[in-house]
């Protein structure tokens, strides 16, 4: 009899076992404390945050033409991927004077279905301070930064593009000049007044010699080429390309999280392409020298 009474306990504690899934289910999903308070926190960042787009109307696009001629590549005062430090020769190109902003790139998503740009999961931080319509769009991968810069009739500059546009002609290490300054770039270095990342072209003195805004700090960004430690030996000294084949995309500049001593323009990052964070952004260009003012955004 005994035997028989454990028999029936056993099953009973087995079925009730069995059934906590369904119960579950029926009940609905019960968050962690760790995921109740990751979703609170969003939430409130979401509602508390600013409405910085109510009193700022967006930037107009412009493009910058930078001029055909030789340029500085690389440093020797850097790491081994930044070297060796050579003449390039480019071709005329544009290139947007700005990183590409919240609304750009809502435009974008708007007229094509694209994705939006936003965290992979929902435990980034930061997202209800970076809505600004002139901030820059970051968590985008860098397929989303290739779509919306096509989509615009454009493309990602190359490498060498780039540094060229942020660094000028003559080899200087920062878009300044060859004397650091610790608050010259959007960088968490100082305390200078923006939390995350700025509106694009807000930090004055992080302007080119071109004029081309925001190289040094604010975003890091995605730029066409495959990461190669040692491409600059290996690339040609006329219109390099990237290489043909790679792990990861490479990324310039530094980011508003950005610290310590290794900040020059020259250096290199890399992140796998599908890779998206509130600190990468991106801006685009364009082969042939139509630059100037466009009204509109995606007009083209």
């Amino acid at each position: 009899m005994l035997e028989t009474r454990f028999k029936v306990v056993f099953l009973l504690a087995v079925l009730f076992a069995a059934s906590l899934p369904i119960i579950a289910i029926l009940r609905g999903t019960i968050s962690t404390p760790l995921e109740a308070e990751s979703q609170h926190s969003e939430d409130e960042s979401v509602s508390t945050a600013p409405d910085s787009s109510a009193s700022e109307q967006p930037l107009e696009e412009e493009l910058v033409v930078i001029p055909a001629g030789p340029f500085i590549r690389g440093t020797s005062q850097g790491g081994f991927d930044e070297q060796p430090e050579r003449k390039i020769y480019l071709d005329e190109f544009s290139i947007d004077r700005y990183e590409v902003t919240n609304a750009q790139y809502a435009a974008f998503v708007k007229a094509t279905g694209h994705r939006k740009s936003g965290p992979p999961s929902r435990y980034a931080k930061n997202t209800g301070r970076m809505r600004g319509v002139n901030q820059p769009a970051v968590y985008v991968s860098w397929d989303d930064a290739k779509a919306y810069c096509e989509w615009r009739g454009r493309r990602l500059p190359t490498e060498a593009e780039w540094e060229k546009a942020m660094r000028g002609p003559d080899g200087r290490l920062w878009p300044w000049g060859n004397v650091e300054i610790p608050g010259g770039a959007n960088w968490a270095r100082v305390d200078d007044g923006f939390e995350v990342a700025a509106p694009v072209g807000r930090v004055r003195s992080d302007a080119s010699p071109y004029g081309v805004m925001d190289g040094a700090g604010n975003v890091m960004e995605w730029v066409a080429d495959w990461y190669l430690e040692g491409a600059y030996a290996a690339a040609s000294d006329r219109n390099p390309e990237s290489p043909e084949y790679g792990t990861y995309r490479v990324l310039r500049g530094a980011a508003y999280t950005s610290s310590g001593s290794d900040l020059r323009i020259t250096a290199r990052s890399k992140m796998m392409s599908d890779f998206r964070d509130e600190t990468i952004g991106f801006r685009c260009a364009q082969s042939s020298a139509t630059a100037g003012r466009i009204s509109g955004i995606g007009s083209q």
